[in-house]
């Protein structure tokens, strides 16, 4: 009898492993996560923490203002009520700021070229993106770093439009041939992120000129004139703030000019705390605070109602040598931070994570990627630049990192979506059948129905037993990564850009990225 028993819980373990092989190669997607899961569990900072922050940061804009203020700001500013004073710097009232805070847009849909992929950016949703803008790619193979080109910015895009859990495309890196270029450089940069990938995506613009001729092109791709201002599938940003509070002119100009199309701002303030900020981790919130809160008043100067993405990205120093250092605890806490306190004025919330100042995709990469994107997912942010691939303190970028980082994020959006305590998940019943039945629940229908519902499994996370591992090649994460990038972009090649509009582009605009490098056969990855 014992006998007996034994075979049919082999039988029954065996059925199913089949049924989930069926389903497997069936193509059925479960529903463990989705884009927007809530966040705002995690909570560094208490109500009183807040009101001293918010109040300091009210202080700062009214008594010492921020600096270099450009004539277009100025134009909007002074009439709108804040002060300029003998030293130059814009002042702004305290009572200005709250009431452009009251004004400020709390919710907007994020549109992708393909309508199917538009996010709702409101609440407590969490979303993640690529970004970075970084210098070089780390070679697989070479384990060295080499200059970004243009080509590696369309893998990039194609990459990411693959992965899952990557729910908008930032510029990863980047192209740096033609970094001595500008024009060219950005004109670039949207045709490429256009070609890779139907999802929402942003990029960098250095000049603000550069913005309605972008404008145009996306008009072409459309083949509508206007089309791309009556739905916005890219936002356009930078850094206006030169910390500690000051404007940078290009970027500056570049947030007025998308306040004036009604556009979403999409801002990145990142003081260093110890260099461009206090080594007090409360004093770098309010003062980033504050030079946020300066971007989002002049949006709202020159259109009440602006959309911004609330960039609030203080860094870290490490100050034993002053680096920056990206993947440490104070970096979790404080981007952590930055999101309870930007939800508590309902914000639309962006932040970065997943940096790492590990030179490859290791151990330390795994762990300083892991904390600080829990933490800022955890804590409620919208959008989260969680820097997928990246490695070396934002300077290199990985294609293996990207897949690898992927599975993390899956498995984040798994601690936000917690557990359903329901009179169903409860199983009580469920319980009852299998003690006084089989004994186990492998072939409980319920088992099989939560399969792909209630568990999230990974794409390239080894789960095989070590017997397996040994008799396969003994291969870690990042070989397995590699085979997955290589398989991906040697076949993977969307077609999002029509003949027709492709000619109209090129006759236009300068294009760089030839035909055949957007087509298989062209020695990347072959």
């Amino acid at each position: 009898m014992a006998g007996q028993g034994r075979k049919s819980r082999k039988v029954e373990r065996a059925g199913g492993r089949a049924a989930r092989r069926a389903l497997r190669a069936a193509g059925v997607r479960g529903q463990a996560v989705q884009a927007g899961m809530a966040g705002g569990a995690y909570k560094p900072l208490s109500n009183r923490d807040i009101q001293r922050i918010h109040d300091t940061a009210l202080d700062i804009l009214e008594n010492i203002g921020i600096g270099e203020p450009i004539p277009e700001i100025l134009h909007y500013a002074l009439p709108g009520g804040c002060t300029q004073a003998e030293d130059g710097r814009l002042r702004f009232p305290r009572s200005l700021v709250e009431d452009l805070v009251e004004v400020s847009a709390k919710e907007y849909i994020a549109y992708a070229p393909d309508p199917r992929n538009d996010l709702e950016v409101s609440g407590d949703k969490v979303y993640f993106s690529t970004s970075g803008e970084s210098v070089s790619v780390l070679d697989y193979r070479q384990q060295s770093y080499r200059p970004t080109v243009l080509a590696d910015l369309f893998d990039a895009a194609r990459l990411a439009d693959t992965l899952e859990h990557i729910h908008m495309f930032g510029q990863p890196f980047i192209a740096a041939e033609y970094s001595q270029q500008v024009f060219v450089h950005d004109i670039n940069i949207a045709y490429t992120e256009l070609a890779g990938t139907c999802k929402p995506f942003a990029l960098g613009i250095a000049e603000v000129d550069h913005i309605e001729p972008i404008i145009s092109l996306f008009d072409l791709y459309l083949g509508k004139e206007g089309g791309f201002l009556q739905r916005p599938f890219c936002t356009f940003g930078g850094c206006p703030i030169v910390s500690p509070l000051r404007f940078g002119k290009d970027n500056a100009e570049v947030l007025v000019k998308v306040a004036e199309l009604g556009l979403t701002g999409d801002v990145a303030v990142a003081p260093q705390a110890g260099a461009t900020s206090p080594a007090a981790l409360a004093g770098t919130l309010a003062q980033t605070f504050a030079e946020t809160l300066a971007c989002l008043a002049v949006m709202n100067l020159v259109k009440p109602g602006s959309v911004i993405n609330f960039g609030m990205w203080p860094f870290i120093s490490d100050l034993r040598t002053g680096a920056f250092s990206g993947g440490s605890g104070e970096e979790a806490l404080v981007m952590a931070a930055c999101a309870q306190l930007c939800n508590h004025y309902g914000f639309i919330t962006s932040m970065a994570s997943g940096m790492t100042d590990s030179k490859t995709m290791d151990a330390q990469a795994g762990y300083e990627k892991a904390i600080t994107t829990t933490a800022l997912a955890l804590s409620g942010a919208n959008l989260v630049a969680a820097y997928p691939g990246i490695v070396g303190s934002l300077l290199g970028q990985s294609f293996e990192g990207m897949v690898i980082d992927n599975d993390m994020l899956g498995n984040v959006q798994r601690l936000l979506r917690g557990i359903e305590v329901t009179d169903e998940t409860l199983s009580y019943e469920v319980i009852e059948s299998t003690v006084f039945g089989t004994g186990h629940y492998l072939n409980q229908p319920q088992t099989l129905e939560l399969m792909q519902k209630e568990y999230l499994y990974p794409e390239v996370a080894d789960r095989r037993t070590p017997g397996e591992w040994e008799v396969t090649g003994k291969e870690d994460i990042y070989e397995l990564a590699h085979v997955k990038v290589s398989q991906t972009l040697s076949t993977y090649y969307p077609d999002y850009i029509s003949s027709k509009a492709d000619r109209r582009i090129r006759e236009h605009f300068p294009i760089r990225l030839s035909l055949q490098d957007m087509r298989p056969g062209n020695g990347r990855w072959d």
